[in-house]
């Protein structure tokens, strides 16, 4: 059983030398090509040496370096397999590895006393081994996302607790496929709990069932969330993982006492964990989110004006309705706003709803109608381009919504609403989000909502841009939009 393993042990798609072997090798030639730079291409100064000097000095001090990468590499903990660390942190690592790799080299020099040295070559070593260090990663993770998105290197998740904790996990686990787990369903023994569904991810059965499940469904990882004072059930349930030679792993019991209010320090490697209330958007941050909204609407505007202008020409050429359709949508705190879309359906279409959705089954807090029969000709070429949401940048600029947060919902949503669903109010709505990113339309509501919360919780500016940016090919490429 691989339940004592550590993060860093878990196997990954790649062979565990491929990683450090290109490392070295890639130190070694960029010594070279180090040497290219200074001595043949001659940036920044001039060689005053009349003397042409060789490679062939500098090769001992390229192999040294190059073993120097991959010991201070392997000492930073860059060949870890650790899910969810940041490609910045790992930049961060690189950063810190070459520069004591390069003042070791830079000590050779002086001790040795070699013929050939360069102490701005070495500057060059540097800069390119950070660059091309940081460029690999960001590649393999783009290349670890795409198998993974095609179910190749994926762990199968079985959430065993879904009280705020095992709810906060799959938000989690949905919101960041990147990380490669994919929760299959989950366990409870609470009847309620277990009646009820979590979008795609099912309600399993009771923890009675464990043995059966991880079989039936062939999971990869058990992750349990209840609290110690269930400590005979859990090691009830831990001997069925061993068992079943399943991967196991258990929430601590401090995260127990608030999983979003946690903090994790390191003193000098003893971890430390704070408590304290956490606010994403204090003012400050608003302030910030509201700057990004406006730079962006000021620098599209140049794309997004003559677009809108050639909308407007099409829908009054099609002649069925009002070119722009407003509807009211519950905003930050509850309060309703009319948002603004160009028209993309007959003029009753509010009125057919009621009856689409008797007849389709839709989950009426979310209702998404593939192939609507409402949408007019152009009103299809606008939901499939997402063209019909340019007026939401009105909506934005009166800072009635966001570029980034949760859907506005309907007052008739609303009311639908549980109390836990009631916290996607708690910000102002956007015109995209994690879950459009992640799925657009195709994503259920309960899914959406943890997905809106996991945003709520872990917000920040970078988190903005990157959902910006990753809406620009979500868009592009009309993936999930009806």
């Amino acid at each position: 059983m691989n339940t004592h393993l550590t993060l860093s042990e878990r196997p990954t798609l790649e062979p565990r030398w491929l990683l450090p072997a290109i490392d070295a090798v890639m130190a070694f030639l960029l010594f070279g090509a180090a040497y290219i730079l200074r001595y043949e291409l001659q940036i920044i100064r001039p060689v005053f040496d009349p003397l042409e000097r060789g490679f062939g000095p500098y090769i001992p001090f390229a192999a040294v370096y190059a073993l120097l990468i991959w010991l201070n590499f392997q000492r930073n903990g860059l060949y870890r397999n650790i899910a969810g660390r940041a490609w910045l942190e790992e930049v961060y690592l690189i950063a810190s590895s070459v520069a004591v790799s390069i003042v070791i080299v830079l000590a050779m020099f002086f001790i040795l006393q070699p013929l050939a040295t360069s102490r701005l070559m070495l500057i060059y070593v540097a800069a390119l081994t950070l660059f091309t260090g940081a460029l690999s990663r960001l590649i393999r993770r783009w290349i670890l996302a795409y198998l993974r998105h095609q179910g190749i290197g994926i762990r199968r998740v079985l959430i065993v607790g879904m009280g705020e904790v095992g709810r906060s996990l799959l938000g989690i686990m949905l919101t960041r496929p990147e990380f490669g787990y994919q929760p299959v369903g989950f366990l409870d023994d609470d009847g309620e709990i277990v009646a009820a569904s979590m979008g795609r991810v099912a309600a399993l059965g009771g923890t009675g069932q464990l043995a059966d499940v991880i079989q039936q469904h062939l999971i990869d990882t058990v992750v349990i969330t209840f609290r110690w004072k269930h400590y005979d059930l859990i090691q009830e349930l831990t001997e069925v993982c061993r068992e079943a030679d399943t991967d196991l792993r258990i929430v601590p019991e401090i995260m127990q006492l608030n999983i979003r209010e946690v903090q994790v320090e390191n003193l000098d490697g003893i971890p430390l964990l704070g408590i304290g209330a956490h606010r994403s958007f204090s003012r400050a941050n608003q302030l910030l989110k509201r700057g990004l909204d406006m730079l962006v609407i000021i620098a599209g505007f140049p794309i997004w004006a003559p677009v809108s202008l050639l909308v407007c020409l099409a829908l009054a050429l099609e002649g069925k309705g009002p070119v722009i359709y407003r509807q009211v949508r519950v905003g930050k705190d509850g309060q309703n706003f009319e948002m603004l879309k160009f028209r993309s359906m007959v003029a009753n279409a509010e009125a057919l709803q009621e009856a689409m959705l008797r007849e389709s089954g839709e989950d009426p807090r979310h209702p998404k109608f593939v192939d609507d029969p409402r949408v007019t000709g152009v009103g299809r070429f606008l939901r499939r381009s997402s063209l019909d949401e340019l007026p939401n940048l009105i909506n934005v600029i009166r800072g009635e919504m966001s570029l980034v947060g949760p859907r506005p919902p309907t007052p008739s949503e609303v009311e639908l609403y549980e109390a836990r669903h009631r916290r996607r109010l708690q910000i102002t709505p956007g015109m995209t989000g994690w879950w459009q990113v992640r799925g657009r339309s195709n994503v259920p509501f309960d899914e959406m909502c943890e997905m809106d919360m996991y945003y709520i919780d872990n917000w920040s500016i970078t988190m903005d841009i990157e959902i910006l940016m990753l809406t620009i090919p979500r868009v592009v490429l009309r993936s999930g939009a009806h």
